[in-house]
């Protein structure tokens, strides 16, 4: 069954190594082997559907799209569909959130849009250094692999990684708040002003390692003072993952660029976009491209994922499914062995093993795809399981996920 892959496709692969099985269709949360076995997703690809696989709305708008004879890639030439998701973007997204943002339509992935905020930031303040932090993740180009902690990612990349400054994530032990604002003052810290400072507010790589709402707005406080870009990665933890649109909306902070990309196309599709403060949008005309930043496929099914995010009073819906999941941690998992420890928010958390033992969590997700749960491991060494479903799971189906986790993890901590 595999021949062709073995034979054909790279040795750089990943995913499938994990789940080895052919997969052929796929519904809201669940996915089908092409044998017909079902799977129960709770990865939703990495974190890019979370409106569900093939969403009834979603699919409907794209497929309507593509029965007539619409444009498909146009660059960024003007379009209907690009008209469309532009005003749909202002009037569901930024007016109701008081927000000003340019729009930049970038390449057809995540990394790519960091590399647009890096560049856009760096030409404004005429400075190179950029401070990131432990944990961190935005992605595999070489400009965001630099502000990319993980040793086997940086590894990758076979060159220097340049011109970032590491520290601390909130929650260590070490005062990162403090530690910015001595080397940020001090001018024989021998750190280089940073341009800009890039964070997720939830670290997903990184261990679902969830920063406080006062230490999101220390950081804004410290960019403001100083005079540097606060760029929020909201690639993995945008669209609704942790209960609001935007992650950083509990802070009630307002970044100065924004990253998107993964669910914002709605079904899954490529998409990248930075959302720019308008004074600093100082890009020359082509200053940063890429030839898939007119897909307009992804154009209409962004439309019509705002659209379904606003009419399924999805913040509501991911409230309530929080609660489903948070309870039966505590209640169902957590008693099974003092040594585990949760952290998470809204739909996307994380059971870290690494008090019992780190190489337990990727053996969990090999068991837990025997038992038709597909799961992945983050944070150091590997060793923290992460369930983070589509947000549109139906109650039952979560709850079936829940008790096959709270079995394996039970297994785990027997045999240990």
């Amino acid at each position: 069954m595999f021949d062709v892959f073995e034979k054909r496709e790279s040795a750089v692969r990943s995913y499938c190594r994990k789940y080895p099985v052919v997969f052929e269709k796929a519904k809201n949360a669940e996915i089908f082997s092409v044998d017909g076995k079902r799977y129960i997703d709770f990865l939703a690809v990495a974190g890019s559907v979370n409106y569900g696989h093939n969403n009834s709305y979603i699919k409907k708008a794209v497929l309507d799209y593509l029965s007539e004879d619409n444009i498909i890639n146009a660059l960024d030439m003007y379009t209907q569909a690009k008209e469309d998701f532009l005003r749909t973007f202002e009037e569901l997204v930024l007016i109701p959130k008081n927000l000003d943002y340019r729009i930049m339509c970038c390449g057809a992935t995540g990394t790519n849009a960091v590399e647009a905020a890096l560049k856009l930031s760096r030409k404004n303040k005429k400075r190179t250094n950029v401070i990131a932090f432990s944990g961190a993740f935005h992605g595999m180009s070489l400009g965001s692999l630099a502000a990319t902690t993980d040793v086997t990612s940086r590894e990758g990349a076979s060159v220097p990684l340049n011109n970032v400054t590491f520290v601390p994530y909130c929650g260590s032990k070490f005062d990162s708040v403090a530690y910015l604002e001595e080397i940020l003052n001090d001018d024989h810290s021998g750190i280089d002003k940073p341009a800009a400072i890039i964070l997720e507010t939830v670290q997903a790589e990184g261990g679902i390692n969830v920063a406080t709402v006062q230490w999101l707005k220390d950081i804004r406080r410290i960019c403001t003072e100083h005079d540097i870009v606060m760029i929020v990665d909201d690639i993995q933890v945008g669209n609704g993952r942790t209960g609001t649109f935007f992650s950083f909306e509990r802070a009630g902070i307002v970044p100065d660029m924004v990253i998107l990309s993964k669910s914002i196309s709605g079904l899954g599709l490529p998409m990248s976009l930075v959302l720019i403060k308008p004074e600093l949008d100082i890009f020359r005309p082509a200053e940063h491209n890429g030839t898939f930043r007119g897909n307009q496929l992804a154009f209409v099914g962004c439309k019509a994922g705002l659209e379904f995010f606003k009419n399924s009073k999805m913040e509501t819906v991911v409230a309530e499914k929080e609660k489903i999941i948070r309870k039966y941690i505590e209640k169902e998992i957590l008693p099974l062995d003092s040594r585990l420890v949760h952290r998470g928010i809204g739909l996307i958390h994380g059971i870290d093993l690494s008090g019992i033992n780190p190489k337990l969590a990727i053996e969990g997700v090999h068991k837990a795809f025997d038992k038709n749960v597909i799961l992945e491991v983050a944070g150091r060494h590997d060793g923290t399981l992460k369930i983070m479903p589509p947000l549109t799971i139906e109650e039952n189906v979560l709850v079936e996920g829940l008790e096959i986790l709270k079995s394996v993890i039970s297994e785990l901590v027997s045999e240990k």
